[in-house]
C-alpha cells in the first residue's frame, strides 16, 4: 500500500517531460532510449491502475456509508405498515353439537347418529342421552381428540360408577370430565344474572341444565334437559347453543339471559363450568369419533 501512494506521489510530483529527462539520465540518454520509454509506459500503467483502485475504493466506501446511515423504521412505523393476514377459520365450525333422538337420525339430519335408535343397558338413547352429547361436545370441540355421544357414554361408565341406562348424574359428568383432562366445577344458580355471565365468559364451556317449569321463554314441554353452551359473545350477550334435543335449536346464537332465566332450579346443581383443559392429564386421548352418524 505504501508502494502505491509512492508512486501516485511521483507521478503528481513530477511532469511527463521531467519523468522522462529523469529515465533518461538514469539508464542513459541515448544508448538506452528505448529501454527509458518502455519503463515510462510501464509507470504509466501503474499510476492509470493505482487511480482506479482508488476511484472504486472511494465508491465502496460511498456505498456503504449510505447503507449504514438509513434510518431503521420506528416502531409506529412498522405497526402501520400494511400486512397480510389470513383468513381466520369460523370459530362456530370447531364446535361439536351431537343430536340424540331417533327423528333426527330418521332424518339422517347433520350431527344425528345411529346412536337414537339404539337401546343401551335398557333404555333408549333417544331419551336419556342428552348429558351424554354435552360431553361428546365438550371433549371433541375443546380438544385434539374427538369422540362420539357412546363412546362418552362408554367411557363414563368405565371410570364412573354411572351405571348407564338413564341421564347422567352431575357428580358423574364432573368426574368423567376430570378424567378427560378438564379442570370443571359445578354450580348452582348465582342470585344475579350478572354473576350468571360472568362465570359463562370466564369459562370454555358450559353444560347447562335447563326447565320448562322454570321458563318458558325458550323451551318448553322440558322437564329436565342439558345442553352446551359455547362461544359467549360479549357484546351480543348471546351464547352459541348445542341442544341435542332439539334440532330447531341447535347451532343457534341464544340469548345468555334466556339461559339464565331457563335454569332448573329443582336440581341440586344448574350448571357445570369447563375452565380448560389439561392434555397430559387427559387419560383418554381417544382420536376419532368413529361411528354411524352425519357430519
Amino acid at each position: 500500500m505504501k508502494k502505491k501512494n509512492k508512486k501516485k506521489k511521483f507521478f503528481e510530483k513530477y511532469s511527463l517531460r521531467r519523468m522522462i529527462n529523469v529515465i533518461a539520465v538514469t539508464v542513459g540518454r541515448k544508448q538506452n532510449q528505448f529501454l527509458a520509454g518502455l519503463l515510462l509506459i510501464v509507470m504509466i500503467c501503474l499510476a492509470f491502475a493505482a487511480q482506479k483502485q482508488t476511484r472504486e475504493k472511494k465508491v465502496q466506501e460511498t456505498i456503504s456509508n449510505q447503507i449504514t446511515s438509513e434510518p431503521e423504521s420506528t416502531p409506529s412505523e412498522a405497526a402501520s405498515a400494511p400486512s397480510v393476514s389470513s383468513p381466520t377459520a369460523n370459530p362456530e365450525e370447531e364446535i361439536y353439537t351431537f343430536l340424540q333422538g331417533p327423528k333426527s337420525w330418521g332424518n339422517r339430519l347433520q350431527w344425528s347418529g345411529e346412536w337414537g335408535e339404539t337401546f343401551y343397558d335398557g333404555g333408549s338413547f333417544g331419551g336419556f342421552g342428552c348429558g351424554l352429547c354435552c360431553l361428546a361436545n365438550v371433549y371433541s370441540s375443546l380438544t385434539p381428540y374427538a369422540c362420539t355421544p357412546v363412546q362418552a357414554y362408554q367411557y363414563a361408565k368405565k371410570v364412573t360408577d354411572y351405571g348407564g341406562g338413564g341421564a347422567i348424574d352431575w357428580g358423574y359428568l364432573r368426574q368423567t370430565l376430570s378424567a378427560l383432562g378438564f379442570q370443571c366445577e359445578v354450580k348452582q344458580k348465582p342470585s344475579t344474572y350478572r354473576q350468571f355471565r360472568e362465570d359463562i365468559a370466564a369459562g370454555s364451556a358450559a353444560i347447562v341444565l335447563v326447565s320448562s317449569n322454570d321458563s318458558k321463554c325458550y323451551w318448553t314441554d322440558t322437564p329436565g334437559h342439558y345442553v352446551t353452551v359455547f362461544l359467549y359473545d360479549q357484546k351480543k350477550d348471546k351464547i352459541f347453543l348445542a341442544d341435542s334435543g332439539d334440532p330447531n335449536h341447535n347451532r343457534h346464537w341464544v340469548s345468555l339471559k334466556k339461559i339464565y332465566r331457563s335454569l332448573k332450579t329443582s336440581s341440586a346443581w344448574q350448571y357445570l363450568l369447563v375452565w380448560s383443559y389439561d392434555k397430559q392429564a387427559d387419560l383418554w386421548k381417544h382420536k376419532n369419533a368413529n361411528g354411524n352418524w352425519v357430519r
